[in-house]
């Protein structure tokens, strides 16, 4: 196997449990729930890995990466020590009440196996620095869609208040929205952004989408 390909196995595995995934969260959340970035990434990957494209890995790396190592800390201590450090994982313990099927919340461990593929693809792979604009551009376009197309009962991609919980203390509610589309780039994608920078080689040749 070359040093730039991606093995047939993980390519299959990976479609086949999308396959599965997505029926069955269409019938639990219903398909609003797939504009959640982290919902739109396992698609995205899944394109990646049949185009062994550098740039859509380091477009959803920039994406999902930080968010879903916070979902992994949070889960093992939870898991571990009875206690959440940082919230956004209620839902995997049922502690919020949500009665979520035990089935559905184990297809949400997602969160926890997608991190090692990124982070495998993008060193065997290298990554493109235009993941950086093209996440950027994508959250520019959800999450005001999310904002105006769902109430905070939904809060979908936290554009009315973090962890699901809507906030009081940004008025007007629009003004929250603009905070989420300068703050995930600024705070989320731009740091994921340079570190990948600077532990992966760029790829060999650029690729377009």
């Amino acid at each position: 196997m070359s040093p730039g390909r991606i093995p047939l196995w993980l390519k299959v595995g990976w479609t086949l449990w999308v396959a599965v995934w997505v029926p069955l969260y269409w019938r639990q959340y219903g398909p609003s729930n797939f504009l959640w970035f982290c919902d739109i990434g396992n698609f995205v990957i899944t394109a990646a890995l049949w185009k062994e494209s550098a740039l859509l890995f380091s477009w959803q790396a920039c994406s999902v990466l930080g968010v879903q190592l916070l979902f992994t800390i949070d889960l093992v201590v939870r898991a571990l020590f009875g206690f959440h450090p940082i919230h956004g994982t209620e839902y995997m313990f049922n502690d919020d009440g949500s009665n979520i099927p035990l089935g559905m919340r184990l297809l949400s461990l997602f969160h926890v196996a997608t991190p090692p593929v990124l982070l495998w693809a993008l060193k065997r792979l290298g990554y493109d620095r235009r993941g950086l604009p093209c996440q950027i551009a994508t959250a520019w376009i959800v999450l005001p869609v999310c904002w105006f197309g769902w109430s905070e009962k939904v809060n979908l991609n936290w554009v009315w208040g973090p962890f699901n919980q809507p906030q009081y203390v940004i008025r007007p509610a629009w003004l929250f929205l603009i905070v989420c589309m300068l703050a995930y780039p600024i705070l989320l994608y731009l740091p994921t952004h340079l570190l990948l920078s600077r532990l992966f080689r760029r790829p060999v040749s650029a690729q377009p989408l």
